[in-house]
């Protein structure tokens, strides 16, 4: 028996559990189809780092600041634990300070942030290496949830509050009109979104292989629990975060960073490294990351990628327990310049796709805008054929 909905979304990491989401808060009938017995791509393997401050401004800015109301606002809901809040930006050399203070003096990007002096900074947060430290960026903004449990309990909260179906283990073979075939039989359904992720090949592949798509690897790394009372403020980043974040790198006064980068740190350029550190509840320190660009991606990866990256988290952190427990890497589709991908591949059917490794950041908004745009279309079309 074809079984029918209002919306059938495919893929069930974090940009297809937000249009999930923004239809069921509409009162849509929702079925999602995750071809995995449970999610394991980036929406799994990242930081679980909700980053609004760096955010390019406009669209990508917009969409983080909505995003985050939204994960405030469903994560007690769903039982997921925030583990820390806010974001400190450590400033260690002069061409930084320049950026972040032109940063913090902006209206839009900087809005509620606070700019430390190097004592200040000490004092109020002693986990920082105080040698080198000429400051600090100080942002209220950001949540830190765990994804390998949080993207499991958004889908659990989905189904037993928000009547979503959930289907794990179908793949999806063909999308045409609202008709999806199955490999458990056809769905039917008045709209439909596809969030393949870093699955460039399966559904549209050809469509997708218009819009000069590849694929970026990150490495991250788990570091072992911390002693009791070490923990970090919020997440931590450092001055080559200037040239990954546009809302940074966009400043005039980042190519000053960026030319620093090139005749000092070369290797951190070449493999995209900046730090990132995130804490989880047992204390693990979560650590990275690296940017590689390939499709599909090289199948090794470079030694040199996890020593410049705990080289940059202890230059950062005083950092009592520095074992390695853990190595991962995550997958996510890129286009240069791009934030986000949204295509119509038909009538009422939308191709979605994050395309700067900002999901956890951003999803929630644009599950938002995705859904009323198809709301919107299903109502002229019901008004058509009338």
């Amino acid at each position: 028996m074809t079984q029918i909905y209002d919306l059938a979304v495919v893929g069930g990491g974090i940009v297809g559990l937000a249009h999930a989401l923004a239809a069921a808060r509409r009162g849509w009938r929702v079925v999602v189809l995750e071809r995995d017995r449970h999610a394991v791509g980036a929406s799994v393997r990242n930081f679980g780092f909700v980053t609004v401050t760096g955010q390019q401004a406009g669209a990508c800015l917009r969409r983080a600041r909505r995003s985050r109301e939204i994960w405030a606002e469903v994560a007690p809901q769903a039982g997921i634990a925030i583990e820390h809040e806010g974001l400190v930006f450590a400033i260690r050399s002069a061409e930084a300070l320049a950026v972040i203070e032109a940063f913090a003096s902006d209206p839009e990007r900087g809005a509620g942030c606070r700019l430390l002096e190097s004592e200040e900074a000490a004092e109020g947060f002693p986990v920082l290496r105080r040698e080198g430290l000429l400051g600090a960026l100080w942002s209220p903004h950001e949540l830190r949830v765990d994804p390998r449990h949080a993207v499991a309990r958004l889908t659990a909260w989905l189904a037993e509050t928000q009547g979503v179906e959930v289907r794990f283990g179908v793949t999806v073979t063909a999308v045409e009109g609202g008709w999806l075939a199955t490999d458990a039989g056809p769905v039917h359904a008045g709209a439909v979104v596809v969030c393949p992720g870093a699955d460039l090949e399966g559904l549209f592949r050809h469509r997708l292989a218009g819009f000069d798509l590849t694929k970026c690897k990150l490495h991250m790394l788990r570091l072992a629990p911390q002693p009791a009372g070490w923990r970090l403020p919020g997440g931590v980043m450092r001055d080559e975060s200037v040239v990954r974040y546009l809302g940074y790198a966009e400043l005039p006064q980042a190519a000053a960073v960026q030319a620093r980068l090139a005749a000092e740190r070369p290797e951190l350029l070449e493999m995209g490294i900046h730090l990132i550190a995130t804490q989880d509840a047992d204390g693990g320190l979560v650590i990275g990351d690296s940017h590689h660009y390939g499709d599909p991606p090289a199948p090794f990866d470079d030694a040199r990628a996890e020593e410049a990256i705990l080289s940059l988290a202890f230059e950062t952190l005083e950092v009592p327990n520095r074992r390695v427990v853990e190595r991962w890497t995550g997958i996510y589709p890129s286009v240069p310049g791009r934030q986000a991908l949204i295509d119509a591949p038909g009538p009422a059917v939308r191709l979605v796709l994050v395309t700067s490794g900002t999901g956890m950041s951003t999803a929630f908004a644009l599950g938002e805008e995705v859904v009323a745009d198809l709301a919107g279309e299903r109502a002229r079309l019901a008004g058509v054929a009338e």
